[in-house]
């Protein structure tokens, strides 16, 4: 069995910019079998499929013991490195953020995303709110002695159409990222990003391995590649197609 610090060692060599580390998101232990089993180098937990497995809106609507719970069983389930969408930490201050860290610690994470968005309101929290949350995040991932991946994620890109990116808004990342960095991050997501021109210029500007969603308008991953990321994740996008899937095969049962 190897150890929780070896498998969080193990994931940040997985980062590689030009050689992206593909984490196809995953909401229980099942799925995550499954996932593995197809020949999966870590598993990521995704919080909008999480929450729907449970029967949950996504926003941290699903409480923080059942997704701890969650989570312990998938770590149980199998070998590999596993990484833990943590939303916006499940608070506001650094407190109560380094708090749910060391309780995702606990269960045998070796990663986790870290929002910037103000979960349940508008916007995004002010840069020098953000750099003390995830501070606080790093703090408590140094105290825990293990080597814990912190993915800073900002919501730029998702909280304007994909028409409206723009190098206004991919210079406002940037500043992000480098902020993000000092504070003890290791990777930066961009999610909803998806041109490549913008993509390219992020991943050049930022020092960190840059994660980029595999929405439908985004670049094929030998695309992304070459832009210079290092992780692609998919996000809800399995459930979701899962879900369809299961439906449509209901309704014809059903028929």
């Amino acid at each position: 069995m190897t150890s929780q610090i070896d498998k969080a060692k193990a994931f940040h060599a997985l980062h590689v910019k030009g050689d992206p580390v593909v984490l196809y998101n995953i909401w229980d232990p099942g799925s995550a079998a499954i996932v593995a089993k197809a020949g999966a180098k870590a598993i990521a937990t995704g919080s909008w499929p999480v929450a729907a497995a449970f029967g949950f809106a996504d926003g941290e609507k699903i409480p923080l013991d059942l997704a701890l719970y969650n989570i312990r069983r998938i770590v149980a389930a199998t070998d590999l490195p596993v990484t833990m969408d943590l939303e916006g930490g499940y608070g506001v201050e650094p407190e109560a953020v380094a708090a749910t860290v060391t309780r995702a610690l606990a269960e045998g994470v070796i990663g986790f995303n870290f929002e910037d968005q103000i979960v349940g309101g508008s916007g995004l929290h002010d840069i020098a709110v953000q750099v003390k949350r995830i501070a606080a995040a790093a703090d408590a991932v140094k105290a825990s002695g293990i080597p814990a991946f912190i993915n800073a994620r900002t919501d730029i890109f998702l909280k304007a159409k994909p028409d409206e990116h723009s190098d206004t808004l991919v210079d406002a990342a940037i500043e992000r990222a480098e902020a993000y960095a000092k504070a003890g991050a290791h990777g930066f997501f961009a999610p909803g990003l998806g041109n490549e021109a913008l993509i390219g210029k992020l991943c050049k500007a930022v020092s960190l391995p840059v994660n980029i969603i595999a929405l439908a308008h985004v670049p094929p991953k030998a695309k992304l590649a070459e832009l210079g990321v290092a992780r692609i994740s998919y996000g809800p996008v399995p459930y979701r197609q899962m879900a369809e899937w299961l439906e449509a095969k209901a309704r014809a049962a059903f028929e």
